[in-house]
């Protein structure tokens, strides 16, 4: 069963959602070499706790931590640890906030210091490809057109396509129906309508799209060791089109200022 919501529901999805997006704005400051990933969660749950919200993914089918923070070849659903962040690494923070009854939930991968134009290229078009998929979020459209567009972008840039994890409808529950897989066929799956709220997540590997779960039952990492990047929106149809409830341009502002 889809939960389409109405106009009212979507302001309150995108107040979490923002709060999301400032969370990540707001650690960008602390992401340099030499500071633990533990640390950063324990300043994104009290930021989230100070703003009134709840941190959406703590506790979560028994995850420990409030972000999720995958660094290099991790792929998503990192535990927050003793490891300190290097000169080079690529880190995918994915946050969730729950408040006034509604999830947020969004990602975006980070770099600390100087990174390879490899790296570069990939945290660009996994970019890129969350993007091409939601410009297929439209009235009418199904779940496969946002599909195809995520993973014919990032293949023909050479790059692969994550297949066990999806993104997902996103409201009262963290994940809901619809799932929304990063490859597929245009034309398949449901049809997209007017006040559906879904994740969009590329996760994209540099290397082989095969990938594990390590022991502690929640990271996933590539298998064949190379970077893996992973950028999320959650968006809502809104007239008959995508309208993104999570904000980039708040991270961005703050990764300038603090260049």
């Amino acid at each position: 069963m889809v939960y389409l919501k109405t106009k009212e529901e979507i302001e309150l999805l995108r107040k979490s959602n923002l709060l999301v997006s400032k969370t990540e704005a707001m650690l960008v400051e602390f992401l340099k070499p030499g500071v633990t990933t533990i640390s950063l969660d324990k300043k994104a749950e009290e930021f989230i706790r100070d703003n009134g919200g709840i941190p959406g993914f703590l506790n979560y089918g028994g995850f420990p931590n409030s972000l999720c923070i995958s660094v290099n070849d991790m792929v998503v659903h990192g535990i927050p640890s003793n490891y300190k962040l290097k000169e080079g690494d690529i880190v995918s923070i994915d946050c969730g906030v729950y408040m006034n009854g509604f999830h947020g939930d969004s990602a975006y991968t980070f770099i600390i210091g100087e990174i390879s134009k490899e790296k570069e290229n990939l945290l660009k078009v996994t970019k890129e490809s969350l993007y091409k998929g939601i410009e297929q979020a439209v009235v009418g459209a199904r779940i496969g057109d946002i599909s195809f567009a995520v993973q014919n972008h990032a293949e023909s840039n050479g790059y692969s396509v994550v297949r066990e994890l999806v993104g997902h409808g996103v409201g009262k529950n963290l994940h809901e129906k619809p799932e929304v897989p990063n490859y597929g066929m245009k034309g398949r799956g449901i049809k997209i309508e007017e006040g559906l709220t879904i994740a969009i997540e590329p996760m994209i590997n540099m290397g082989k799209r095969n990938i594990f779960q390590a022991d502690d039952g929640w990271s996933i990492f590539t298998k064949d060791g190379l970077p893996s990047a992973h950028f999320e929106h959650s968006i809502a149809i809104v007239n008959g089109k995508a309208n993104v409830l999570s904000d980039f341009t708040i991270i961005e502002e703050q990764i300038k200022k603090y260049k």
